[in-house]
């Protein structure tokens, strides 16, 4: 696992850099290896590929992503006030909870901690996109159902866009991931944008 210091170096100068910061909103990406280019080149990663489809496209905003490997929603939580008072960002992507589920934390906890991530974007003025996690099957089927309808149910209750679950057509598919069952390949993060997109894209 990479230290949190390398991670948020290694993005802040990698994304950041891709326009004037002065003339452009900010995307915020807060999330953990399934967003941190795990395995693979940073341009070829999912918020890579998004800072080339919005420069392409036309909107005038730069990707700013904050994501670690390994990372948990406390992690995100006690980064998440220096973020937003550094990037003012426009828009807040969250996408934890995945590293919560494989360690068994109590999704109490996990919810708790989303929920308070939500409440400090929307309370900065961004706009949020909750990304869902489904956990693998051997987590047991009471847990990981719980685990999963959290995250709707936060997203319904705080009115804010919800990706129900950021691996759609990617995680069943062997040829697009890991062999560790658990991290996509870099061939499956244009997959990855296009599920991003469908939510981000309505409020830019």
């Amino acid at each position: 696992m990479r230290s949190v210091s390398a991670w948020f170096i290694i993005f802040a100068l990698s994304l950041s850099c891709a326009a004037r910061a002065g003339d452009e909103g900010v995307i915020l990406v807060l999330g953990d290896s399934l967003s941190a280019a795990y395995e693979m080149k940073l341009d070829e990663s999912w918020p890579s590929l998004l800072q080339n489809r919005l420069t392409e496209d036309g909107y005038a905003y730069r990707v700013f992503n904050s994501s670690i490997a390994g990372d948990t929603t406390q992690g995100g939580l006690s980064r998440l006030p220096r973020l937003l008072a550094e990037n003012h960002p426009q828009v807040v992507i969250i996408e934890l909870g995945g590293n919560d589920g494989l360690r068994g934390l109590s999704p109490d906890v996990t919810r708790a901690n989303l929920q308070s991530m939500i409440t400090q974007s929307l309370d900065s003025g961004a706009r949020v996109v909750l990304a869902g996690i489904q956990l693998p099957p051997n987590y047991g089927k009471t847990y990981s159902e719980k685990f999963s309808a959290m995250y709707r149910a936060l997203a319904t209750e705080q009115e804010i866009q919800f990706i129900p679950f950021l691996l759609q057509g990617v995680a069943l598919d062997p040829a697009l991931m890991r062999d560790d069952g658990i991290h996509p390949i870099a061939e499956a993060q244009p997959i990855l944008l296009d599920t991003v997109w469908q939510a981000l894209e309505p409020i830019l």
